[in-house]
């Protein structure tokens, strides 16, 4: 099923349940994740619906509580797709995360944040009572995802919004549909990865 772009990723700052949905275009929903708190080896369940009767992809890390896991794919029925890894040390500076399809070892796509400056002035301002609430109205950080010849494919862009996460993800090429739906989970772990910054 080809999706109807730009999407709108959204979810809520503040609450017990990481919760994260996307919408296409059209303000259909596409996916629907709720994740579980406290668990030692993070699992993620992606849904058709907010009912969560419809089991789409599971992503899973590798290992336990860890900086530099690597999140594996899977459909519904366990086949693998592919993976997603933190950069490590590097991504506290600018995040970055490593795309891989299927098994292999080598990463075919990056996910990088666009400016380094958005990254340490949230980080500051975060830090700050009260005004670390706001900073998602203003700070607008973009991450951009390309292959390894430097091809862009797609941009995520921050949306205003208090108290909420939003970004826009556009398609900058066209994709074949397991390559598109790759990176798609990719941008929904970063996301959870990093939504702690407004």
């Amino acid at each position: 099923m080809r999706l109807n772009f730009p999407l709108n990723l959204s979810f809520k700052i503040i609450s017990w349940g990481p919760e994260m949905s996307i919408t296409d275009a059209g303000g259909s929903l596409v996916f629907y994740v709720k994740q579980k708190l406290f668990k030692l080896k993070e699992v993620v369940n992606v849904f058709a619906d907010r009912e969560q009767t419809q089991l789409l992809y599971t992503l899973k890390a590798d290992r336990i509580i860890d900086f530099s896991a690597r999140y594996n794919f899977a459909d519904a029925t366990g086949n693998p797709l592919g993976a997603v890894k933190r950069k490590g040390m590097r991504s506290l500076w600018r995040a970055q995360y490593e795309i891989y399809q299927g098994d292999e070892e080598q990463p075919n796509l990056e996910i990088t944040e666009e400016s380094v400056a958005v990254r340490v002035a949230d980080g500051c301002l975060n830090s700050i009572p009260i005004v670390g609430l706001f900073t998602g109205y203003f700070l607008h950080p973009a991450y951009l995802v390309t292959r390894n010849d430097g091809a862009l494919v797609m941009k995520v862009q921050k949306q205003p919004a208090f108290f909420e996460g939003k970004f826009k993800i556009e398609r900058l090429l066209m994709l074949d549909e397991l390559e598109e739906r790759r990176i798609l989970l990719s941008i929904m772990m970063m996301t959870l990865l990093e939504r702690t910054r407004g």
